[in-house]
């Protein structure tokens, strides 16, 4: 037993065993964010049934299953449900029964006292744009006020779908024309609205102002007429989209109309197969990838998170990149080494300790505030009182997530360079290259893979940071791009949404922390697997050029 402890391998199952157990927690923790969040884009089956509230009355329910639990009986006797002193437990389920304008969305009901479950073909689950999901049976389907199928007919499903479909397409028209097409208007409205103040600025008057105001006051005429033109297209298209209205009556017999231009789509999950809810299942998750969040951040998509996220990583990357290798060249190659680098060094080593909120607080107060204040003050007087670069968006976020990471890549380089042989400089060097040509045509080459090594760790701590990013541009509803069409195309002055801040958002601060739940569950596991394929594009990038410089060195 002694030699086999000398022998080391002990210590090497231990590790072995570290390795692994770490491995299964990663593995069961990502499994576990997937099972609660994807599982919510499955379509589930709708039943029906009673139970007893309260009060002691019976009602009927109808809606999904979303958990259930089992609880003390005492639990329940202390939250008014009437239960037995002679049953120890029961079991309460969780059911989503939507129709929020009704008053219902989740609701607890206990087992005690309720009915057989059933699973009626006809309900449906209708998705809305305002006050969620709707959950009931369809009564007709009207045209301008007018019945045109009922429940019943034999073409009503197929005419239903038809009509929904061209309710989406229509409202995306509507969309287009307000985002892209008037959003082009008036961002040229307001370019003249610019120039007419910077002529005051600048003090011109007389002749010259008259022609300018001239000039200025027929572009807008033009800009005008297009808008009433682009108007009267959308609101024609608006008018086409509140055609249609669809009849439906609640489990509890109450009837209403919802518009088809209010609704997303409508599903009926007990009729659908296995592959019918499969193609379900795809559609509800392209349309949370791809689609703009609504109802509170609850309902929707996650796009421009996503979109966010990725760009201010590739702003701060481009920002970080050069200042961190510039930075650790001279500290390596050109600093007389002595007290005054070592204290340098142990500098840059703490700033990689200290807390995210502090750089955001210094983000706040120094680039935005008096650089951006500054910036205003010489560039865009004419936008005065409202601030361009002098209030938080995704240049200053960028830059303070660069700031941030700027002593991981410093010490990664500086490690990248340690790594080169001084043969290879002594040997560049005795054929005849100057030591900036050493440097930069074979040192730096050769370290590249180390640079890549910082940057692929700045990446995987600025793409999960919340906390200073909440300080200096990331809001909690930002539909808009910052890039598109319009002049100079991307606007790093813009807020952006951020992963990250949304969890945080819909996580805690949402007003439906139950239909809240599973969008957590999906955006993080999103936010975890956009991490990844960032990380795995650097590695591969670094592994090329690692590959590639080994084989030009052989």
């Amino acid at each position: 037993m002694k030699s086999w402890f000398k022998s080391g391998a002990p210590w090497v199952w231990l590790n072995g065993g570290a390795v692994a157990l770490c491995m299964i927690m990663v593995v069961g923790l990502l499994g576990l964010i997937a099972v609660r969040g994807f599982s919510h884009f499955w379509p589930s089956d709708i039943l029906q049934t009673t139970a007893v509230d309260r009060t002691g009355e019976t009602q009927q329910v109808l809606g999904e299953l979303m958990r259930k639990e089992v609880i003390p009986s005492r639990v329940a006797r202390t939250n008014g449900y009437v239960v037995g002193e002679d049953v120890p437990l029961v079991t309460r389920y969780l059911i989503k029964e939507g129709n929020r304008d009704l008053g219902s969305d989740f609701n607890w009901y206990l087992d005690v006292g309720m009915g057989e479950w059933t699973y009626p073909d006809d309900a449906v689950q209708i998705e809305r744009r305002e006050w969620g999901n709707f959950y009931g049976f369809p009564v007709a389907l009207r045209e301008d006020g007018e019945v045109i199928s009922e429940l019943g007919d034999e073409d009503f499903w197929s005419e239903l779908q038809q009509r929904v479909d061209r309710s989406v397409e229509l409202h995306h028209e509507i969309q287009h024309k307000e985002a892209v097409e008037i959003g082009s208007i008036n961002h040229s409205m307001e370019r003249l609205r610019l120039d007419r103040r910077r002529l005051e600025l600048r003090g011109v008057s007389g002749q010259e102002l008259a022609e300018a105001q001239a000039e200025l006051d027929a572009k807008r005429e033009e800009l005008n007429a297009d808008y009433r033109a682009i108007k009267a297209e959308r609101d024609a298209i608006y008018e086409q989209n509140t055609r249609d209205s669809l009849d439906v009556r609640t489990v509890e017999g109450l009837e209403k109309t919802i518009g088809l231009n209010n609704i997303v789509r409508v599903t009926r999950p007990n009729a659908m197969g296995v592959w019918g809810k499969s193609v379900q299942y795809v559609d509800r998750l392209w349309e949370f990838l791809t689609e703009k969040p609504r109802e509170a951040n609850t309902e929707g998509g996650i796009f421009p998170a996503i979109f966010g996220t990725v760009t201010m990583v590739m702003v701060m990357s481009i920002m970080v990149t050069p200042l961190g290798v510039l930075a650790a060249i001279y500290l390596r190659e050109y600093a007389r080494q002595g007290t005054l680098l070592r204290l340098i060094r142990i500098s840059v080593y703490n700033l990689a300790g200290v807390p995210s909120i502090v750089y955001g607080v210094f983000g706040l107060g120094f680039f935005v505030y008096f650089l951006g204040g500054n910036i205003d003050e010489l560039f865009f007087k004419a936008s005065m009182p409202a601030p361009t670069f002098g209030t938080p968006g995704l240049f200053w976020a960028s830059l303070t997530l660069a700031l941030l990471t700027l002593p991981v890549v410093i010490v990664s380089t500086e490690e990248g360079l340690a790594r080169i042989p001084s043969t290879v400089r002594q040997g560049s060097l005795a054929l005849g290259a100057t030591k900036s040509e050493t440097l930069w045509k074979v040192v730096v080459p050769l370290a590249t893979p180390g640079m890549m090594t910082g940057l692929i760790l700045a990446i995987a701590r600025a793409a999960g940071e919340v906390a200073p990013l909440m300080l200096v541009g990331v809001v909690k509803l930002a539909p808009s791009l910052p890039i598109d069409g319009n002049y100079p195309y991307i606007h790093l002055d813009q807020k952006i949404m951020h992963l990250g801040f949304h969890i945080y958002d819909v996580g805690f601060q949402s007003p439906n922390v139950e239909a809240a739940r599973p969008l957590v569950y999906a955006t993080a596991l999103t936010l975890v697997l956009l991490i990844i394929v960032l990380n795995l594009t650097a590695i591969k990038i670094r592994n090329s050029l690692r590959e590639k410089y080994r084989s030009a060195s052989d």
